[in-house]
């Protein structure tokens, strides 16, 4: 079988009685927030097997944003990971080279629950 393909457009609607109903069919794209305006939490958490993973949450702004700050954050801390549900998910306890980073790239963040 094939993938299915989503239409994130019209996700949830199936059927308007509405006669003057018409679909807006451009998503709201999230505003990009200067790093000093943003407020991000970090933390570690342990997964199966006693692994840690460092994770950075709360970024607000475009996907697009979220994805390249997770790009740097991997190659700084030479570790793997990715993003995942609006997280930003570090393979090993990186919580030093991390809080380096963002005070370098001028973030504003907090740890949370270490």
């Amino acid at each position: 079988m094939g993938k299915k393909i989503k239409n994130t457009f019209t996700d949830g609607i199936v059927y308007s009685t509405n006669p003057d109903f018409i679909l807006d069919e451009t998503p709201e794209e999230e505003e990009s927030i200067p790093p000093e305006k943003q407020n991000l939490r970090l933390t570690i958490r342990s997964l199966k097997g006693n692994k840690k993973v460092t994770v950075v949450y709360n970024f607000v702004g475009p996907e697009n944003d979220r994805e390249d700050l997770a790009k740097i954050l991997k190659s700084k801390c030479a570790c793997g990971g990715g993003y995942k549900e609006g997280e930003i998910l570090l393979q090993g306890e990186f919580l030093p080279k991390v809080k380096t980073e963002l005070d370098k790239m001028g973030y504003k963040y907090k740890v949370a629950g270490v």
